[in-house]
């Protein structure tokens, strides 16, 4: 019996083609397997080959979302194989996110089992989980030598025709069934049991989220020193750290010693999330250094900070918005800033 077909999608980095500085690569196909495919054909053994690899750079399919998938699905079906694999993408914003958009077209077009591997903070997980099996990663590469055994175990029993019932991401979806007692008895019976203090269970799984205590309010306004931080992408024109326009991997610090208006000369968004064209005409309208100056002028706050923070909040993973917010407010700490205003799109 022969071989079952694998064709593999990862990104620049994993195809050994660059870093960042190559994150903008179109999609290139390369026959056999590249990078990590090395480990994942050798756990595979008798039951499949990679015959195909397929390469993009994280900021070109994210920036050519339409193009870039469509160009992907048909290197994919010029190999003719029977699953693929994406990733593992950890916890890279934009790599989940292409790996994710990956298994969608797969998934909707092909109709092929997609496996993946994804950290469970990373936003491709939440938004593409139902179109592959996406086992549990850590949360950067080190973990690649757990992740590629567990995704070729699943990979092998899927293509040998076998149910996969675990070992991955629950995929979301819904599944009917016959209860023996209908929806809005138990909808009263389980707010009962709330009510009477009982303890009671909900059929439908619901987030976690944090919960952040609020600090306590600013004693005297007129007195206090306000910083401008933003996730909706306000950078100077140019957008001189290159801040990608979804899943950050940075954010920016610049001045504003200088700055008492924004205008198209001097500003502009880097956030892909929503239409940029008012923002670039007057960037004032995502960060309102315009009215906060005019407020320090008239006495009704004591001072501007210096500086103002931007990344964007478009697809980035919780844990890199986590890690921008501590750098951020150490620094904020040691500048003696009394109160932020946060902004967004």
């Amino acid at each position: 019996m022969s071989k079952k077909r694998i064709v593999h999608y990862i990104n620049n980095f994993y195809g050994g083609i660059g870093g960042e500085e190559k994150a903008d690569i179109p999609p290139q196909k390369h026959d056999g397997k590249v990078g990590p495919g090395m480990a994942l054909e050798k756990e595979l053994g008798d039951a499949a080959t990679i015959v195909g690899t397929i390469i993009c750079g994280d900021s070109y399919f994210n920036e050519n979302l339409e193009k870039a998938s469509a160009e992907v699905q048909a290197m994919i079906e010029s190999f003719k194989p029977d699953l693929v694999v994406v990733g593992p993408g950890f916890n890279a914003g934009r790599y989940g996110m292409a790996c994710g958009t990956v298994a969608k077209i797969v998934d909707e077009n092909l109709g092929l089992p997609v496996v993946g591997g994804l950290y469970e903070e990373n936003p491709g997980l939440e938004i593409f989980k139902r179109h592959a099996y996406f086992v549990p990663t850590g949360n950067s590469a080190p973990s690649m030598r757990t992740a590629i055994p567990a995704m070729a175990a699943l990979a092998k029993k899927l293509l040998a025709g076998e149910t996969v019932t675990e070992g991955y991401f629950e995929k979301g979806l819904r599944v009917n069934y016959f209860a023996e007692q209908r929806g809005s008895k138990r909808a009263v019976d389980m707010l009962l049991k709330k009510i009477g203090g009982q303890e009671f269970e909900t059929e439908y799984p619901m987030p976690a989220f944090d919960r952040v205590a609020p600090m306590p309010a600013i004693k005297d306004i007129k007195k206090a020193r306000i910083a401008l931080v933003s996730s909706g992408g306000p950078v100077p024109k140019g957008n001189p750290d290159h801040i990608e326009s979804s899943s950050a991997s940075k954010y920016g610090k610049y001045s504003l010693v200088d700055i008492v208006d924004f205008d198209e000369t001097n500003g502009e968004t880097a956030h892909g999330g929503y239409d940029p064209v008012y923002a670039n005409i007057d960037l004032d309208r995502v960060l309102p250094v315009d009215v906060l100056k005019e407020m320090v002028k008239a006495g009704e706050i004591g001072s501007l900070h210096d500086y103002w923070y931007s990344t964007v909040g478009n697809g980035t993973a919780v844990a890199s918005s986590k890690k921008f917010a501590a750098a951020i407010a150490e620094d904020l700490l040691a500048d003696k800033v009394d109160g932020v205003i946060l902004t967004s799109t």
